[in-house]
């Protein structure tokens, strides 16, 4: 069974953009990317309140 972990190796703040890249097993950097674009679009808040709270329910890996 595949789980969503905060990445260890890939992180640039807390590593949930990397979690999510490996997870899904894509480039980390379009996950990055695509996580400004809609921060930006939506005026940049939800963005990051949505970063803050997946950092803090993403779990480390065991």
């Amino acid at each position: 069974m595949k789980r969503l972990y905060l990445s260890d190796t890939d992180r640039k703040i807390s590593g949930v953009c990397g979690g999510i890249g490996e997870y899904f097993e894509v480039d980390s950097t379009l996950i990055r990317l695509a996580w400004v674009f809609l921060s930006i679009f939506t005026a940049g808040f939800p963005g990051l309140i949505a970063y803050i709270i997946a950092a803090a329910i993403i779990p480390r890996r065991p």
